[in-house]
């Protein structure tokens, strides 16, 4: 009986560790300027590990997601409603801004790596096919409180340094960095542009999750930008295509005998440019920008990462 109580008792530990999500915190420190240093840009980004899987995600992308499903499953998404409805939730402005405007899933003990992005509300992924290998030292320091060992690999044309906790029996880390003895606890690149610090951990009982679009475009890493334009090209051209048919139909008003109406070729022309381009549709816009519903940011693609307007300063260069 008492064996019997104890298998269960395991079980139900076993259960209720995996169905938690365990969430490492890294302070992340990024030069938006590729020429320049200037003023470093810190945001937080999330290594949320669930069973033998990870989930590597900004912080101000995350809150937008979980906003924008949560509005969504509620029917309150509102064009004209929109910027009040987020401000009420003050944690998060609209329109804010971040260097990691994607995220990326990892199948851990398989060490496949999984970088998704949206062009024009569709989900487009692909599979990272450059194997990550590192050189380990025999280097140990202290890094962020623990006892980390010290590693390099030259990886998207930037060398970079990983300091590793052994004591920490994960394999993972950010970004798209995996396959050390124990979790990364420091990450930073040669040109020191990017630098990631482990500063927190914690347990998420209930963390949001992204959903992986059934209809999501497969790409390969390759390809990735080319895909990614071609998706955003064919939507361009059916929304003008759309906006040509109804310029089109509503052009049969003007010969029906009365020219009134408020419908004539002036009207209709204002319209027609208003369907084209100010319509809530274009990149960046309200609306339909890849399902950010109103948040304004750069499409990030493979290897992008940096804010809109200024200069761009890529996480991989190659």
């Amino acid at each position: 009986m008492k064996k019997k109580l104890l298998v269960i008792l395991i079980l139900f530990l076993l259960t209720k560790s995996y169905g938690q999500t365990t969430r490492y915190i890294y302070e992340t420190s990024v030069n938006p300027d590729s020429i320049n240093l200037v003023s470093m840009k810190v945001e937080r980004t999330f290594l949320d590990i669930k069973g033998d899987k990870s989930l590597f995600i900004s912080e101000h992308k995350l809150i937008k997601d979980s906003i924008v499903s949560a509005f969504k499953q509620d029917g309150k998404i509102d064009n004209k409603k929109e910027e009040k409805d987020f401000s009420k939730l003050g944690r998060v402005k609209l329109g804010e801004q971040t260097f990691f405007d994607f995220f990326i899933v990892k199948n851990i003990p398989e060490q496949k790596v999984y970088y998704y992005d949206r062009a024009v509300g569709r989900q487009i992924y692909y599979l990272e096919d450059r194997p990550v290998k590192w050189e380990i030292t025999n280097e140990v320091e202290k890094q962020n409180g623990y006892s980390a060992q010290k590693a390099t690999v030259n990886f998207g044309g930037r060398i970079w340094t990983a300091w590793f906790a052994k004591d920490i029996h994960i394999s993972d880390g950010p970004y798209k960095f995996s396959g050390l003895p124990g979790l990364i606890v420091k990450l930073e690149d040669d040109k020191g542009d990017y630098k990631f610090d482990l500063v927190q951990k914690i347990i998420v009982k209930n963390p949001f999750e992204e959903t992986i679009n059934t209809n999501a475009k497969e790409s390969s890493r390759i390809n990735f930008h080319g895909d990614k334009a071609a998706l955003e090209l064919e939507f361009s051209k059916n929304r003008k295509s759309m906006a040509g048919n109804a310029g089109g139909d509503m052009q049969g008003f003007e010969g029906g005998g009365k020219h009134g109406g408020g419908m004539n070729g002036g009207g209709m022309g204002g319209m027609r440019g208003g369907g084209g381009h100010g319509g809530g549709m274009h990149r960046g816009g309200m609306g339909m920008n890849g399902g950010n519903s109103g948040f304004s940011m750069p499409s990030s693609g493979g290897n992008s990462g940096a804010l809109s307007g200024g200069i761009q300063n890529p996480i991989e260069l190659q």
